[in-house]
């Protein structure tokens, strides 16, 4: 009898122990750092739609160049669900295909751009850059710098 109670009191303890772990991981974490956070997480988490509505306010895109925007955003996204879905590819080749494709299409929206929306296209990637090389990621086009 009391090796069962003594075994019962042992499970709680370690129920309640790792109960606060499980938790956590089922949860996003919560970083102080949010903005560019959120900066980068909208890039990869909305669809065309909403970065075509996203660019159009932060550019001040024409009607035409909102649709050519959409268009290369579209075959953005529609490549890489392609590549998620690829499971042949190593996790670095993956990477490496999905930034050639980001590449390709900043090239292509960067294109359609006036002189005053490239400046302001140019600034928005290299705070882009920047997040990722203070996230370990580098910059678009970049290998990320070793870790020490």
């Amino acid at each position: 009898m009391i090796k069962q109670c003594l075994l019962v009191l042992v499970a709680a303890g370690a129920i309640s122990i790792a109960a606060p772990f499980a938790a956590a991981q089922d949860s996003p974490s919560q970083n102080s750092d949010q903005q560019p956070s959120q900066e980068h997480n909208r890039h990869h988490g909305m669809d065309p739609d909403q970065r075509t509505q996203e660019l159009t306010k932060k550019l001040k895109l024409s009607t035409d160049q909102q649709a050519k925007v959409k268009d290369a955003l579209e075959s953005e996204h529609s490549q890489m669900e392609s590549l998620h879905q690829d499971s042949s590819l190593s996790q670095d080749d993956r990477r490496s295909k999905m930034m050639d494709i980001r590449k390709t299409t900043d090239t292509q929206i960067r294109g359609l751009l006036d002189s005053n929306q490239q400046k302001k296209w140019d600034e928005m990637q290299a705070q882009r850059g920047q997040w990722g090389q203070h996230h370990g990621q580098g910059a678009p086009g970049q290998q990320a710098p070793p870790q020490q």
